[in-house]
């Protein structure tokens, strides 16, 4: 059965806007979009005048493990497996109410993310698709190590990418640098090494995998783009050399600027630790131009929020977007950061990440439109997963059945 929506405003991920408009979708595919889609006839019609519709986005950094809590690793400490597989299904359908589509997830404990990806895949549960990286890998005593495969030297780490490969991720997720939320750790210093990196970066290829690095210090940032990882997670300091390293190897940036800029609100809680908060202020405003930095020099960037960290919480995605509009990164580019940039990293582009014909029908309705207010992208009027409405506020849109 086709389903035209109609007199809607289209942004197809890859930087196009439409305007009063149409989209066909039939069955799980998207049919038809702009004038065809106009001139072609559908069985059920829907005026859809006055809302915009953007493909399903991706939040390509998240923890569904964690809650956005102010002290998310002693909640992962207290969690048991299954306490912590219900927390996954919670916090992903907050994901798909905003009109995330599709998540990636960067470090669950068991590897549990696996296995909630699996469960979605196989229809026991409704919600977005998931790509997950399982326990990342660390150093002995590195960033995360409570919840993490720790590992040394190159053929140490070789086998726990081997091993994380054959629990069955889809991407490595290493860690570059110190972070914020361990104890005892700085961010800004190098942890896993350039070859300790190759090794398991060698691994995901050859498993046709990506792979990720949490970093966040210049050194360590370095050693993740010239040991051929997929995307830098965080990149709060940033350098020329570093910048042009990115561009020159075609690394992707994912900033997850609501990380630190839900710690610096909340630093008076008192519910997050003391040096989280102290390492997250001191680097605020180095991130925020950092980002601006790699965007005004062309680095490829794809959104991502590292839900789940204290006061960042699962649903919040609009956040994310917020910020990159504030730090003066432009609307349809934004938009293409959690789409298509999103599906490519991930090599899922061929099916997923835009609005155009063959690809899966996965979008969202809103109801303004973001170049004419921002904070459109938290106005969700209706959900879709493969052709499906899978979450809808009041207020359907009228359908002509038979047009």
């Amino acid at each position: 059965m086709s389903i035209k929506l109609t007199n809607v405003t289209l942004y197809t991920g890859k930087g196009d806007k439409l305007e009063n408009t149409a989209i066909i979708i039939e069955g799980n595919t998207v049919k038809a979009v702009g004038e065809e889609a106009v001139r072609l006839p559908a069985r059920t019609v829907i005026d859809g005048t006055g809302k915009t519709i953007i493909p399903g986005m991706f939040d390509m950094h998240v923890h569904l493990g964690m809650d956005g809590v102010g002290d998310p690793f002693s909640q992962i400490d207290g969690d048991s497996p299954a306490i912590s597989a219900y927390r996954h299904h919670v916090n992903a359908q907050k994901q798909l109410k905003s009109g995330v589509t599709s998540v990636r997830n960067l470090g669950s404990r068991w590897h549990i993310d696996l296995e909630y990806r699996n469960s979605i895949a196989d229809g026991l549960m409704t919600g977005p698709t998931v790509y997950g990286s399982g326990q990342a890998i660390v150093m002995t005593g590195g960033h995360g190590y409570p919840f993490s495969t720790e590992a040394d030297g190159e053929d140490g780490v070789r086998k726990a990418a081997r091993e994380t490969l054959k629990a069955g991720a889809d991407v490595i997720k290493l860690m570059a640098t110190g972070g914020v939320m361990t104890p005892g750790v700085d961010p800004g210093s190098p942890q896993l090494s350039e070859r300790e990196m190759r090794a398991a970066v060698e691994e995901a290829l050859n498993a046709g995998k990506t792979s990720a690095a949490h970093a966040q210090g210049t050194e360590g940032i370095k050693n993740a783009v010239r040991a051929g990882i997929t995307t830098i997670e965080h990149g709060i300091f940033l350098d020329d050399e570093t910048i042009g390293l990115m561009i020159k190897h075609g690394t992707v940036l994912v900033p997850t600027l609501a990380a630190p800029y839900y710690i610096v609100q909340n630093a008076e809680s008192g519910g997050i630790p003391p040096h989280a908060v102290k390492k997250a202020v001191d680097c605020f405003h180095t991130h925020r131009t950092s980002f601006r930095k790699a965007m005004d020099a062309g680095v490829r960037i794809a959104a991502g929020t590292d839900a789940g960290t204290p006061f960042n919480a699962h649903g919040d995605f609009a956040k994310e977007l917020e910020l990159m509009h504030e730090y003066g990164l432009n609307v349809r580019d934004i938009i293409t950061a959690a789409t298509f940039n999103a599906a490519k990293v991930l090599n899922a582009d061929p099916t997923v990440g835009a609005l155009e014909e063959g690809k899966m029908a996965d979008f969202v309705i809103l109801d303004e439109d973001p170049e004419k207010e921002i904070g459109a992208f938290r106005k969700v009027q209706a959900v879709y997963k493969g052709g499906v409405c899978v979450h809808e506020h009041t207020g359907k849109l009228e359908a002509i059945v038979g047009s």
